[in-house]
């Protein structure tokens, strides 16, 4: 069963809101898009594992995607996580193609493409971190010690891949090719064969996790150490990318290619929610939006299919959940 449905990854969205807000000279705009690539050809590599996925019992198995889980000043982001009442498995999906090396001796992970070798983060450090996160949770929440493991995805059909040194014996066994997942998911389940979780304990831990799910803004722009006084503010023309808009005849209208548009600032609200915060004023979006009319601000809140807290100068609007911004452009389609 599918308890947190996959859709676009939320560092994805803040990534490519970042791209959208960021001066092209920002200092770091070059590495920020290449991450935004490489997460990009992860993610389908995730869709492309969702076929697998879906032979596995719907009786059995709960299915989390994209967890963004706080960890102090980080964050703890699970491509997909599996509960079952014997064990949990945490899965990292690798849509790389070439030739890819796990050096378990030196704790590398190198890529071999076009005869140029890269190095990334070591995936199996990054499981095992992931393990050790979710232990601590689990017994701060007093849920019964059960098994934690995680399997290495590779999803592209294309691509193969070593595993050497020392240590490659516990590894192997942790690494798959995505049209092997389901043979792989059987040596767990040998592996692990005795319950430890109940019913009671699942649907608990499941409704946790997804209550801890949070938009990993904070992570992002410390990261690139991104002031959120860098960011351009506006709303951007959908047909051109023009920026500011401004308001002529009940529209957003674009004075670079003459468009109007009634729905042009749901992409600014989700940019904020993205990149300043989770609930905005109808004074912070009026500078945010480049509007001066209060009544226009709250108008325009008000149809965005958000959740209102909060009376007059101190109310709120906060999004549903996300993706959001897909969803209110269809509904004000209708």
């Amino acid at each position: 069963m599918v308890i947190k449905e996959r859709t676009i990854p939320l560092v994805i969205l803040i990534l490519q809101a970042l791209c959208r807000r960021l001066p092209l000279n920002y200092p770091k705009y070059q590495q920020i898009l290449e991450e935004l690539g490489r997460r990009q050809a992860g993610y389908k590599g995730e869709v492309a594992l969702d076929y697998y996925l879906r032979r596995l019992p719907i009786d059995k198995y709960l299915i989390l995607h994209d967890l963004n889980l706080p960890d102090g000043d980080y964050n703890c982001q699970i491509d997909t996580l599996l509960l079952t009442p014997e064990f949990a498995l945490i899965i990292e999906v690798k849509n790389m193609a070439g030739k890819l090396i796990f050096d378990t001796e030196n704790e590398q992970f190198l890529q071999i493409n076009n005869e140029k070798e890269k190095g990334y983060q070591y995936p199996v450090a990054q499981a095992e971190r992931h393990q050790e996160y979710l232990r601590k949770l689990m017994a701060e929440h007093k849920f019964p010690q059960v098994p934690i493991d995680y399997l290495v995805v590779i999803s592209n059909n294309y691509s193969s891949y070593v595993i050497t040194g020392k240590n490659a014996h516990k590894v192997k066994p942790r690494v798959c090719k995505a049209d092997v997942f389901n043979s792989k998911i059987k040596y767990f389940e040998k592996l692990y064969s005795e319950p430890v979780l109940s019913t009671k304990d699942l649907r608990k831990l499941s409704r946790l996790l997804v209550k801890m799910n949070t938009i990993p803004t904070n992570y992002i722009l410390n990261k690139y150490e991104i002031n959120k006084t860098d960011l351009i503010t506006g709303v951007f023309g959908p047909a051109c990318n023009h920026f500011p808009l401004i308001r002529k005849k009940q529209k957003w209208y674009c004075i670079k290619c003459g468009e109007y548009s009634n729905d042009a600032h749901i992409q600014a609200l989700t940019d904020y929610f993205l990149l300043i915060d989770t609930k905005i004023t109808n004074q912070q979006f009026r500078e945010f939006a480049h509007l001066d009319s209060i009544d226009t601000a709250g108008r325009l809140l008000r149809s965005a299919n958000l959740i209102q807290s909060g009376t007059k100068r101190m109310r709120t609007y906060s999004p549903v959940k996300f993706p959001w911004d897909d969803c209110v452009k269809k509904s004000i389609r209708k």
